[in-house]
């Protein structure tokens, strides 16, 4: 058995930021993930006057529940979907002029439904560029609250960032949601907004209409967890090459929904054992076909596909339009890359079928994207030569990855091969 310690998670340490910077008091934030976009965000707080102190295995944090301290700034966002969504969010409920920019990758990612929503409760932003996307300018003057519409069924993270940013309203917040994609990802924002204090009511027909009281947050320490996607590539791994992994800190009390993709595993014909503190996957090597739905938990959708040809039957991934609007078109990364790899796939508007086949090394186009890099890196243990067109991308997320992974894989290799079914 391969014990792996993964890094932590890069969705829990984004909100828990937030939430502490919003807190009342002073938080530490044990064992948060230390990459391009979690240092990004707190950079993003240092910009807007709050005090970030970072040590190698906590962070503190100064909260102000009236918010920014800076009565102006200009913030840049990297490639941070979460600093480019939360941050904004955060500084309207302060008084100040604020400016945020991004990367181009970020550019291009929308947040129409966020900045219409803020301007919904009366903040006043303008997008200096492109309608519904970075740049953008806030002349926040405090937020009243009140009831308001949203469509999250591009990203959970519109959602998530007006729900914590309710309790620094003067009134709360009523949002009723229309849609909504990666719904475990919202139960991850609620669970911390209560280890912080604020408990959200839910109701309406299938519970869609959220209700958040105002009165601020409490501060407190906090431990982030692994992170469940990047834990995806070693189960994977595991899966796919007759091996077996545990990942300690993801047990059955996790948070993160992705750690869900075990279940994928599972019907695939790997072995899944998750214990209160801790996860394994164990294999013989042999993947059976399957058409599943990953609406939820579309951030491993590359994973799967990056094992998919290696099955013993087509692998359909279905419902997962959002994945074209991540840091890059994520589906269709993986079909022409599979595709260059000499691997027949279909797709469509929301999915993807990929056909067993033999892959052949090719040099992967990432777009710059550290989950396109890491997935394939699992179909490289059966794939010797694939290579990468940028995989220092990684540093968005994981920034020893490869270091880690090619450790990982030396154990593989003096454990033998495993045998293609």
């Amino acid at each position: 058995m391969t014990v792996i310690s993964i890094p932590g998670s890069k969705s829990v340490t984004a909100r828990a930021l937030f939430l502490a910077a919003a807190a009342n008091g002073s938080s530490t934030l044990l064992r948060p993930l230390s990459s391009d976009d979690s240092e990004g965000f707190a950079a993003g707080l240092t910009g807007l006057g709050y005090e970030v102190v970072r040590e190698p295995d906590r962070w503190y944090l100064t909260g102000r529940p009236c918010g920014p301290a800076a009565g102006e700034a200009d913030i840049y966002c990297r490639d941070g979907a979460t600093t480019a969504r939360f941050l904004p969010a955060l500084a309207a409920a302060g008084h100040g002029s604020y400016r945020f920019d991004a990367s181009a990758q970020m550019r291009r990612r929308p947040l129409a439904p966020l900045t219409e929503a803020l301007r919904t409760l009366g903040v006043d932003l303008r997008h200096e560029d492109a309608e519904g996307h970075h740049p953008l300018r806030i002349e926040a003057a405090g937020i009243k609250g009140g009831e308001l519409t949203l469509d999250a069924g591009e990203s959970s993270q519109y959602l998530t960032a007006l729900l914590m940013l309710g309790p620094l309203t003067r009134e709360g917040l009523r949002i009723t949601v229309t849609d909504l994609v990666s719904a475990p990802y919202i139960e991850i924002t609620l669970a911390m907004m209560r280890s912080f204090g604020v408990e959200v009511t839910r109701g309406g027909p299938g519970n869609t209409v959220f209700t958040v009281p105002p009165g601020g947050y409490r501060a407190t320490t906090y431990a982030i967890e692994p992170d469940a996607s990047t834990a995806s590539y070693f189960f994977a791994a595991a899966a796919l090459t007759g091996s077996e992994v545990t990942v300690p800190g993801l047990g059955q009390g996790a948070l993160q929904g992705d750690l869900r993709f075990v279940d994928v595993l599972r019907r695939m014909g790997a072995e899944v054992h998750t214990t209160a503190d801790a996860t394994t996957v164990r294999s013989t090597g042999g993947l059976t076909g399957i058409t599943v739905n990953m609406r939820d938990i579309s951030d491993t959708m590359p994973t799967l596909a990056g094992i998919a040809p290696f099955a013993s039957g087509p692998v359909r991934i279905e419902d997962v339009g959002n994945t074209r609007v991540k840091e890059c078109d994520r589906l269709e990364a993986c079909a022409r890359n599979l595709r260059r790899m000499g691997i027949t796939v279909a797709t469509g508007p929301d999915w993807i079928e990929i056909t067993p086949g033999t892959p052949r090394p090719t040099e992967v186009e990432t777009h710059g994207d550290h989950r396109i890099v890491m997935s394939f890196a699992v179909t490289a243990l059966r794939t010797p030569g694939i290579t990468y067109d940028d995989p220092g991308c990684v540093r968005k997320t994981f920034p020893g990855f490869h270091e880690a992974f090619a450790g990982f894989a030396e154990i593989l290799d003096r454990r033998g091969p495993a045998t293609r079914p």
